[in-house]
């Protein structure tokens, strides 16, 4: 079955960075385009970036652009976040997915892992 490990979480000042990482296993890593997500305290999920399964596109949502970066080994199975000038409204539970879409207007995953906490604070 699909399983999806997040590490890398911790607590950071604000300015700081973070690499975040998921092992992925139970499917072909290389043909799926993965994403990562967040979600703060008493909030919905919310996208943060995609990286496909080919020629390694990148996007970002634009609260993050410019200071996430998302990556990919499909020889390891892995994926990455490189999170640099954190923010304090960065802080949220991070998790990697696969399979996002959109189900009536609501943006879905096929599968998540348990995801990390990072908090960013001073």
């Amino acid at each position: 079955q699909v399983q999806l490990v997040e590490s890398g979480g911790g607590l950071v000042q604000p300015g700081g960075s973070l690499r975040l990482s998921c092992a992925a296993s139970g499917f072909t890593f290389s043909q799926y385009s993965m994403s990562w997500v967040r979600q703060a305290p008493g909030k919905g999920l919310e996208w943060v970036s995609d990286i496909n399964s080919g020629r390694q596109r990148t996007f970002y949502a634009d609260s993050v652009k410019g200071r996430f970066t998302v990556s990919r080994d499909n020889a390891n199975n892995m994926l990455y976040l490189q999170m640099n000038n954190l923010r304090p409204e960065d802080t949220a539970v991070y998790y990697c997915a696969k399979g996002r879409r959109q189900v009536a207007g609501t943006e879905v995953y096929d599968d998540r892992g348990q995801g990390t906490q990072v908090t960013v604070s001073s």
